[in-house]
């Protein structure tokens, strides 16, 4: 048998994708891959015409040193005896905007699928490797994607490095020196709008003038005026509550006495 199959992937990329066993597992079409066995291995089910048979078996495809590849294969009915051996022989020809598959080969078979015409079997046999060409070729697009994406991630990577690195110079150059020293004093903020430049205070100012003419002793011992003058002591001391109540009974004692005089002088 004979089969080409065009697909728009270049040559060199399709080669990578067949050197792995894996991803030629994931582009043979319908394959159930059993755990533990090697990469290309399983059930798949092959429908001809109106039927559908599952065989279990094994493929494995090697490069030639012609530079095409060699596709051997044997599968064994999982509801049957019958057998199947592929032999096929896979050349790539690079095309414009893309490549050409050609597969050529033999495959022996019995069982049920011998029993079937002729024409079904080439037509499933024919759907078989289209599909395969077809999803070895999204296999090998999907490698370029991932590879362009990691080429991305490296190069946002590298310009994040350099960032850095260009902050950390910044911040190299904006720092002061150890041990550097300013000459030059930066005053408080809002010093020159409270006194004025070269202008003392009015309180620093009305002591110079009551300090003039008063020896340095007087001014030692004198206790400070304005503002910063001690405060006196709050008068804490409370009148004697005896004293609140001895005056009104004075007032009525003498009161008293002044009535009983009137009182004798008019007996009298």
């Amino acid at each position: 048998m004979e089969q080409e199959v065009f697909v728009p992937v270049p040559a060199e990329r399709l080669r990578a994708a067949l050197a792995d066993p894996a991803r030629v597992a994931r582009a043979v079409p319908g394959l159930q891959q059993d755990a533990g066995t090697e990469p290309v291995a399983g059930r798949l089910k092959v429908r001809v015409g109106s039927h559908t048979i599952t065989y279990r078996g094994a493929v494995r495809v090697s490069p030639r040193e012609d530079g095409a590849y060699a596709v051997e294969g044997d599968a064994t009915e999982v509801r049957g005896s019958g057998v199947v051996k592929p032999i096929l022989t896979l050349w790539l020809r690079e095309a414009e905007a893309g490549t050409t598959l050609r597969f050529e080969g033999t495959a022996s078979a019995d069982g049920r699928i011998a029993e079937l015409p002729s024409e079904a079997v080439d037509a499933a046999v024919t759907r078989l490797l289209n599909r395969f060409a077809a999803n070895l070729a999204a296999e090998a697009a999907e490698a370029v994607d991932v590879e362009a994406v990691d080429d991305a991630a490296e190069d946002a990577a590298d310009d994040v490095d350099e960032v850095d690195d260009v902050d950390e110079a910044d911040d190299v150059d904006a720092a002061p020196a150890p041990g550097a020293v300013f000459e030059a004093e930066v005053p408080p903020a809002g010093l020159e709008d409270v006194t004025g430049p070269g202008e003392p205070p009015a309180e620093a100012a009305h002591a110079r003038r009551t300090m003039i003419g008063r020896s340095a002793e007087e001014v030692d011992h004198a206790p400070p005026r304005g503002r910063y003058a001690p405060v006196p002591a709050p008068q804490t001391v409370v009148p004697n509550s005896t004293l609140r109540w001895a005056a009104p009974a004075a007032a009525l004692v003498v009161a008293s006495a002044i009535v009983v005089g009137r009182a004798l002088r008019r007996r009298g």
